[in-house]
């Protein structure tokens, strides 16, 4: 059994650090940089790809809500299909720039935060990111939360895709994850954490917030870089998985 260990990353913006963009970067197998919407800025870009250049981390694009101040974590209503599209292409298509230029290249794409939260849950939203991924670059995987309206727009769209699961979030019955808003919704015990992924990995199941059991592919484990103690978390699923017989290794995308 082998899986992609993946981290949300490059959200530091200025002056102000995020994370230990270093140190996970060691750990992880690809990478979600932050494309300067809800975080990042372009020095923290170039920063981030030339640190996963170096360590042969595969990168994908972070894009989300134009919120700095909420940190992308904010809905923001009222945006149409064709505006949902242009800031997502705008934000691929910044990444594109500066990985070209460091000699690094995107290969997928993660949406971030309530943009993602809201495309879990709305059609529209989701067709709309999907369409803006396929016309950017229809070969850019889509990394999608596994059983959301994601991976049906993915599907319908026809883009390559990974399904996604989350090291460090509890889960609500229906799949969704837990609302950061409700206590427990972020983990932070990285010897639990370790034991919940190996269990979810070997038996292909998350287990819900309530102890509802959920069948859910596979492909890819996420730790958020931001959480605190996020690099301990990371370092202890490594070794969790290692002598569990599971390999850490780069995403193979499905069609």
């Amino acid at each position: 059994m082998t899986i992609d260990l993946n981290c949300d990353l490059g959200e530091s913006f200025g002056v102000w650090p995020m994370g230990d963009d270093a140190a996970m970067i060691r750990l992880a197998t690809s990478v979600n940089i932050a494309c300067g919407f809800h975080a990042g800025d372009a020095d923290t870009m170039k920063k981030t790809v030339d640190l996963a250049k170096t360590h042969g981390v595969s990168i994908g694009a972070h894009p989300g809500y134009r919120d700095l101040h909420g940190f992308g974590r904010r809905p923001i209503a009222g945006l149409t299909s064709r505006e949902i599209e242009n800031l997502v292409a705008y934000q691929i298509g910044a990444l594109q720039a500066i990985a070209t230029m460091a000699g690094h290249r995107v290969t997928h794409v993660k949406v971030h935060g309530a943009l993602s939260n809201v495309a879990c849950e709305d059609d529209t939203t989701a067709r709309a990111i999907a369409s803006a991924i396929k016309a950017v670059d229809s070969d850019l995987v889509f990394m999608v939360l596994a059983n959301s309206r994601l991976v049906t727009a993915g599907e319908a769209a026809g883009l390559p895709m990974v399904h996604e699961v989350f090291a460090d979030r509890a889960y609500e019955d229906d799949g969704s994850l837990v609302s950061r808003r409700k206590p427990d919704a972020v983990l932070h015990n990285a010897d639990e954490i370790a034991r919940r992924v190996v269990r979810m990995l070997q038996s292909g199941e998350v287990i819900s917030i309530t102890g509802k059991t959920i069948k859910m592919r596979m492909d890819t484990v996420c730790i958020h870089g931001d959480t605190p103690g996020a690099v301990n978390v990371a370092r202890t699923l490594c070794k969790a998985l290692k002598d569990n017989g599971i390999a850490v290794a780069p995403f193979r995308a499905m069609k």
